[in-house]
């Protein structure tokens, strides 16, 4: 239905016209033949009355109209809506995708590349390494590695410039280490000693490898395996072994590898493009002792230790983790966002730590730690039906999996997956060794600062609500996963 408005300007003039004939009219009428003395009419005093009355309503006629301009400019004023109509914002849904793609998301070509040209270097390393009878006096490498981490688990964030791999090692022939538990912090993370023989044995038989890697057990005539030797033993032999592999690498990349803080970093500078678009990596090197059935032992983190000295190491199950994930993967529906949900939790604390200072830096990444949020989003996938992660499902998954993590940090608990966790979530075909069948649940957030872990709680609730300004005003970071890089086949995914 067509809506016609009223023209002031017009109406106004018209009605100034219309009474300015009627009360010219109306004057003629009044005046009537009056005729002059010489019987013609005054002319004169017409006019002059026409030209008053005139004058007359031309002012009226223009106080009229600003009048009504007047009112018409407040009332558009208070009423009508701005002449520019302000965009409306992007939904959380629409937000969260754009950051995705922007900022979060890798691109195949180049981890693949990536984790391709690691691999090679790697595995020349430690069959460098390799012994080919087991060593009667020291320890050797076992010849094969384990890649782990979310480089491998495919929820690696930003860009794939970091790689952690286990090397496993090979104990001396009829050696026998038996993993004790240690009482720690109620419910904290396992920890245990690797124990041997009596010493007196090993000293007739091994007095070489006892004296250079093993030390008195507390309260009793045993040994025990600590960290802190294997790793003195572990940065000189690959140092050794990359030193004899440099030479068909460094035409690539150059070579690097450090210590520092129990941690042996190999790093890769590239030198062309044959190292995946100019990216530098680190590969982090785990020395590590076999359990079996897929279990191994690992330097505990000085975190777990706390202000404790002991030899102490901390079991750990990729074989088990990565059969996990592969389940999980043939359960949930094709496209389906779990992968997504799990990267976008890390950009999200990696985002809001950015305005901590070193300290608040330290606290936020120690609760928040990888592995935590890991184990929270494998709880939440364990126990949702597989439609629940179809892709358009995102935001209510991120909502739910923020909200199970935040209940978690109240009550100052999230269970280790394996270690004492709910038997019923867990595929039957996950086998744990005999030793940690039965071991008792493992809470992750044992040991932290109830009021620590409230304020946690407390400024991650905050990120996911003001996200959007997280990310305006976070560092400049990549807008296109390989930004800055140069490499002829990125153009083509």
């Amino acid at each position: 239905m067509t809506v016609y408005t009223l023209n002031l300007r017009v109406f106004w003039l018209l009605v100034s016209c219309v009474l300015i004939a009627l009360l010219l009219i109306h004057q003629a009428l009044r005046r009537g033949p009056d005729p002059g003395p010489e019987g013609c009419p005054d002319r004169a005093l017409g006019v002059l009355s026409l030209l008053k009355f005139a004058l007359a309503f031309s002012l009226c006629y223009f106080f009229i109209r600003y009048c009504s301009s007047y009112q018409g400019q407040r009332r558009r004023g208070c009423r009508e809506p701005p002449d520019v109509t302000p965009r409306a914002g992007p939904s959380r849904r629409e937000l969260l995708e754009s950051y995705y793609e922007r900022q979060v998301r890798l691109s195949p070509h180049v981890l693949g590349h990536s984790k391709a040209h690691v691999a090679k270097l790697v595995s020349e390393l430690v069959r460098a390494g390799r012994a080919e009878l087991p060593p009667e006096s020291a320890l050797a490498f076992r010849g094969d590695f384990i890649q782990i981490g979310s480089a491998y688990e495919e929820h690696k964030v930003g860009r794939p410039d970091c790689f952690d791999i286990l090397v496993p090692l090979r104990l001396p022939r009829g050696l026998k280490l038996e993993p004790r538990s240690c009482p720690g912090k109620e419910g904290g993370p396992p920890l245990c000693s690797l124990e041997t023989p009596r010493r007196s044995e090993w000293l007739r038989r091994h007095r070489v490898f006892a004296e250079s890697l093993l030390s008195p057990a507390a309260g009793g005539d045993a040994c025990q395996l600590g960290p802190a030797p294997v790793l003195r033993w572990f940065y000189p032999t690959v140092q050794r072994c990359l030193g004899a592999v440099r030479y068909p690498f460094e035409q690539r990349c150059s070579l690097g590898l450090s210590l520092s803080e129990d941690r042996v970093l190999l790093r890769l500078t590239p030198r062309s493009d044959y190292v995946c678009c100019h990216i530098s990596m680190g590969v982090r090197l785990i020395p590590a002792l076999p359990l079996g059935e897929g279990a191994y032992l690992v330097a505990a983190a000085a975190a777990a230790r706390g202000s404790r000295q002991e030899a102490l190491w901390t079991p750990y199950f990729p074989r088990q983790e990565q059969r996990l994930l592969g389940w999980l993967k043939a359960r949930v529906p094709a496209g389906s966002c779990h992968l997504k949900c799990l990267q976008i939790l890390k950009a999200v604390r990696d985002l809001s730590g950015q305005a901590l200072d070193s300290q608040g830096t330290a606290q936020w990444r120690a609760v928040l730690s990888s592995y935590a949020l890991k184990t929270a989003w494998l709880h939440l996938l364990l126990a949702s039906p597989p439609e629940a992660w179809e892709e358009r499902r995102l935001l209510d998954r991120m909502e739910e999996l923020l909200r199970g993590l935040r209940e978690s940090l109240h009550r100052g608990h999230l269970g280790h997956l394996f270690l004492g966790g709910d038997p019923g979530l867990l595929p039957d075909s996950l086998a744990l060794p005999k030793p940690f069948k039965d071991a008792p649940a493992s809470n992750l957030l044992a040991g932290f600062d109830p009021a620590v872990l409230e304020l946690v709680a407390a400024r991650l609730a905050y990120s996911w609500t003001h996200l959007h300004r997280l990310i305006r005003l976070g560092r400049p970071q990549r807008d296109v996963p390989g930004r800055g890089m140069h490499c002829k086949h990125l153009e083509a995914e």
